[in-house]
């Protein structure tokens, strides 16, 4: 029998047997989980796990240097019974948040407004005004607002130059507070690079057609940019809503860690801080995590709640 036959009778008794589906499937799935297994372990090892522990803790008593011990609910007592530097910290941080959320959000609207031209040089006016939020959380720029608004700091001598009395904002817990929103508004870069870009959005013909019936500046302001930049608005303000109660270093820097003067201010991230890792109550700690938590959820669910009464949305022909 000649070879070629041989070799024909062989290949007709070979049978091949495809890939199954399933097995292609499973293939392309473990490659996929390759490809998001970094994020999911970090999501895991650095997100939910934490939230988890901390969770478990707030119910302990902890001091980083014993194994946890159950307690129920004597934190959450402890806190709202019984501790009235909470109260404090938690009053100072509502004042930090209702009065410079709003001050940063106006700051940052009239500046986008100021920038919305047509000038060759906005493009370096645009990087000057963001840098103070490129660089706002650093412990260096803390150190400058605290010697700016020192006793012999600019800011007094500036107050003196005028004859106004100059004010002693380390001594007074008042003035101490709204030199933290004071801060707080100068680093409004990231709004108002939100706030331009939703100008930006806004059709000129609007504005032509406003100017044609006869509507000022004024006019133009309140019943066209207003409106189309509602959604904006609502961002910007959820956004720094959650940013201020955030906000440590400032306070950390400025109070040397203390929250003085007389706990002026101690916001709540700064007292959080301060029961974990000077006094090492993390359990207590995590608890005050939890409550500020809550607090922030319940505060965007209001925002959320209320914008269907002043956000208006195009395509939706308002609201």
């Amino acid at each position: 029998m000649s070879t070629r036959v041989v070799k024909e009778n062989v290949e007709a008794n070979i049978t091949i047997r495809p890939v199954s589906k399933r097995s292609r499937a499973i293939k392309e799935n473990l490659t996929g989980y390759a490809f998001i297994s970094p994020f999911v372990i970090g999501f895991l090892a650095f997100t939910l796990i934490p939230i988890v522990m901390s969770l478990y803790l707030s119910f302990t008593n902890y001091n980083l240097f014993a194994a946890p011990k159950w307690i129920g609910l004597d934190n959450y007592v402890k806190m709202f019974t019984a501790d009235p530097r909470y109260w404090q910290s938690l009053k100072v941080t509502i004042i930090y948040v209702f009065a410079g959320v709003p001050f940063r959000l106006i700051v940052a609207l009239l500046i986008a407004i100021l920038l919305n031209t047509a000038s060759k040089a906005v493009g370096l006016y645009r990087t000057l005004f963001y840098l103070p939020s490129l660089i706002g959380g650093s412990v260096a720029v803390a150190i400058m607002w605290r010697n700016v608004f020192g006793d012999q700091g600019i800011v007094n001598i500036v107050l003196d130059m005028l004859g106004i009395p100059v004010v002693r904002w380390f001594g007074n817990p008042t003035a101490a507070l709204w030199m933290l929103i004071f801060l707080a508004a100068w680093q409004f870069g990231s709004s108002m690079l939100i706030f331009l870009a939703g100008l930006k959005g806004i059709p000129k013909s609007y504005y032509e057609a406003a100017s044609v019936d006869g509507a000022n500046g004024l006019q133009q302001f309140f019943k066209i940019t207003l409106p189309m930049l509602s959604p904006v608005i609502l961002f910007n303000t959820v956004m720094q809503t959650i940013s201020a109660f955030m906000t440590f270093v400032p306070a950390f820097i400025i109070s040397k860690g203390t929250g003085g003067p007389l706990d002026g201010t101690l916001l709540y991230s700064l007292y959080l801080y301060l029961q974990g890792f000077e006094f090492f109550n993390m359990g207590y700690a995590s608890a005050m995590a939890w409550i500020m938590l809550i607090i922030v959820g319940i505060l965007t669910l209001i925002i959320f709640a209320t914008s269907k009464f002043w956000v208006h949305y195009e395509s939706e022909g308002g609201r």
